[in-house]
This record gives C-alpha cells, structure tokens and sequence, in this order.
C-alpha cells in the first residue's frame, strides 16, 4: 500500500469516473485503474462497484477512503514538520463561504488578508453549506466560512462575529414610521424569503417563530397575504423588495451593502430581543498550516471592525 494508490483511491471516489480521476492525478487512466485494483487485491475486498456506467463507493470502501483522506492528511503535518521555520503563509489558502455570507464578507477579507500576509493567495468560492461541508471533509477547501450550527467530524469552528437580522421595507411602506419591528408585525405583511433548502431562510423562521405560520398558511385566505418565496438569492429578494413587491428579513451586511435612498429601500431594526446568526470559520483538525487559519481568523475578525463602521450608519440613520 502506497501513498500514491491511496491519492488515487481518494480521488476516484471523489470524482466517481475513472478518466476525470487520472486527470486530476496527472497519470494515464491505465496507470489508475491498475493501481487500484492492485490496492483492493492487497485490502481483499472492493473499494468501488463498476458498471459499464457509473462507479460507486462500497460501504466498507467508504470507511477506508475517510481514512485514506486522513492520512494523506497527515502526511501533509509531517511535511510540515520535517520543514521547521517553513512560512505558512507564502502558500495559497482556499476559502469558501456560503451564498448569504461571502458577497458582503470577501470585499473587506480580502484586502485585510492581503495586507497582512501578502504571500498569500486567496482562493475563494461561494456555495451551499452541504457542498462546503463535503469539499471541506475532501480537502478540496482548506477553511469555510459558516453560519453555526454546523457539526462535522474531526472539524473543528471557531465563532467570528455575531449578525444581527434587519427588517428591509420598500420606500413609503407604513412600517417605515416605525423605529423597530417585531416578527409579529412581520407576519401580516406580504413577506418575501429565500426558498426552501437555503440555510439562511430556516434561521430566520428559527429565530422568528411568528414567520413560521406565515410560511404554512393557506395562501388563498382571503384574510391573510400570501407569503413570496420566489428569492433565489438575497440580492434578487433585495430588487423585489425595492419593486414594493412586499418586505423582506436580511442580515444586516447584506441589508446595508448598496446604500439607497429611504425613498426606495428603508432599513429598520428588530425590537429586543433581536435575531441573529454567529459567523464562524470552520477547518479540519487535520489541517497542517495552523498559522494560515490563525491569519484568516485575524483578517476577518479585523475586516468586521470595518464593515461595522460602515454598516452601523444607515442602521442607525434608519432608526432615527
């Protein structure tokens, strides 16, 4: 058993097609397929069950690929180690974010990373929780940014910043000559949320259980408005809203990221006790550049005193 046939055990599961594999390990698809066959016939038993279409990991060949991964995991320590004084910081870092954090967070990271460590190249990507989770776990990412919870084996999260949620209004709707809002309020609105499966739609209606049977009441009550759930991403909920197709719940970096005039998008708090999500950065105990998290984590947690600045002033202007 080789390091190499683990690599391309670890790749072929990922990838699930023999030729993509050998690509991405730089070998000819012979050269793959006989390493791996070689491996199963040492372990004794399939890894991968091949038809003439498709390629699945067994169910014991995914216990041994997990732990194929953390291996060649820590080989990446060993390296580390066997290079004392080795700068982490001189090497790439890949970071990804989901959809709702990333647009408003990147801008201000970015710059305050590169200033303090300008060596360091930043790979970034926006995503869904479930597929950083998975491209974290396959080494695919070194370090995500997400809001909690999130549990994973052997990963471990650091909490950056706590967000608070915003109420946004089109431009003369009643509720602007409110200094707060309550979720109850929200409830009676025409109310416009990110669809089913986005992460950030199911912490607001955790954290605002009136919104809960907004969502679940029958949209031809002639009593009640129908709730609009047709956003696919906070920015396109954002253009609704300033259509006066009805109100929205953001967090407060992304409320605040285009500045408008009241007279087309208002912003307005949420009376105590007021929803929130905790912003955290997560990476694989694994993980053999210590120093470059540390760095990521100081940037972001610097980066927030800039955004602060610049966000807390239309939030309090809007309560004024």
């Amino acid at each position: 058993m080789t390091l190499t046939e683990l690599r391309y055990v670890v790749t072929l599961a990922r990838e699930r097609h023999f030729g993509r594999a050998a690509e991405r390990c730089h070998v000819s698809q012979p050269t793959l397929s006989v390493a791996v066959k070689k491996l199963e016939d040492e372990l004794g038993i399939p890894l991968f069950e091949r038809s003439k279409n498709s390629i699945r990991v067994t169910e014991t060949g995914k216990r041994i690929i997990e732990q194929a991964q953390r291996v060649l995991d820590q080989v990446g320590v060993i390296r580390d180690m066997a290079q004392d004084g080795k700068n982490q910081l001189n090497a790439p870092l890949k970071v990804g974010a989901i959809y709702t954090i990333g647009p408003y967070l990147f801008p201000h990271l970015l710059p305050e990373l590169r200033r303090a460590a300008p060596e360091m190249p930043l790979y970034i990507e926006e995503n869904y929780t479930a597929t950083l989770r998975q491209k974290l776990r396959q080494s695919e990412l070194d370090a995500i940014i997400i809001a909690l919870p999130f549990e994973e084996s052997e990963v471990v999260t650091l909490p950056l910043y706590d967000e608070p949620f915003v109420v946004l209004l089109p431009g003369g709707h009643p509720l602007t000559e409110r200094e707060s809002l309550t979720a109850e309020e929200l409830a009676r609105e025409q109310l416009l949320l990110l669809g089913p499966g986005h992460c950030f739609r199911d912490q607001v209606l955790e954290s605002c259980p009136p919104l809960v049977d907004a969502v679940t009441r029958n949209p031809n009550s002639s009593t009640s408005p129908a709730l609009v759930t047709e956003g696919s991403s906070l920015e396109t909920i954002r253009h609704m809203v300033a259509s006066g197709l009805g109100i929205t719940v953001l967090p407060l970096s992304a409320a605040t990221a285009m500045q408008y005039d009241e007279s087309i998008l208002a912003v307005r708090p949420f009376a105590a006790p007021v929803p929130f999500r905790t912003v955290a950065l997560a990476w694989r105990v694994t993980f053999p550049r210590p120093k470059a998290i540390d760095m990521l984590s100081l940037a972001a947690s610097q980066c927030r005193v800039i955004e602060k600045a610049k966000i807390e002033t239309p939030a309090a202007a809007a309560t004024a």
